[in-house]
């Protein structure tokens, strides 16, 4: 499975990085975005954040796999999306 956001359509409502902060953040701009597994998302040299993973797509491991599916879910802006 693979995890992307489309920051487009984020909220900002934070719930996908209280679900699963190990691959969700929310950044000073109020978009979330998707990280590599134990590492903290990217900046660039102006700050803005930079997509991690194939083309913004980052593997979720198993074990998280619920967590993310709740993200998607839970998400008022329906910016999660997922890939099998």
């Amino acid at each position: 499975m693979r995890v992307w956001i489309d920051q487009e359509l984020c909220t900002g409502d934070g719930l996908c990085e209280e679900t699963c902060p190990s691959l969700f953040e929310l950044h000073d701009d109020a978009l979330a975005y998707v990280k590599e597994i134990g590492q903290v998302a990217l900046c660039d040299e102006q700050g803005q954040p930079i997509h991690q993973g194939v083309n913004g797509k980052v593997a979720v491991p198993t074990e998280l796999e619920k967590a993310v599916r709740e993200a998607v879910e839970d998400c008022p802006g329906e910016c999660i999306f997922i890939e099998t």
